[in-house]
């Protein structure tokens, strides 16, 4: 459960509010800083998306 049902008043913002517009936005570039990086560094590594399921079989 996310810290917004500890807050006093947390389920009171909109739609529209920055909180609620602002923490999926947030999580999303934290997603992106994380996984480029991981994402070229398995590329340039010979490790690509096919190669990876390749494994499975």
């Amino acid at each position: 459960m996310s810290g917004w049902a500890y807050t006093r008043g947390g389920y009171g913002p909109g739609l529209s509010s920055p909180p609620f517009r602002g923490a999926p936005e947030a999580s999303l570039a934290v997603a992106f800083v994380v996984t480029v990086p991981v994402n070229r560094a398995l590329i340039a590594g010979g490790r690509g998306h096919a190669v990876a399921h390749q494994l499975h079989q």
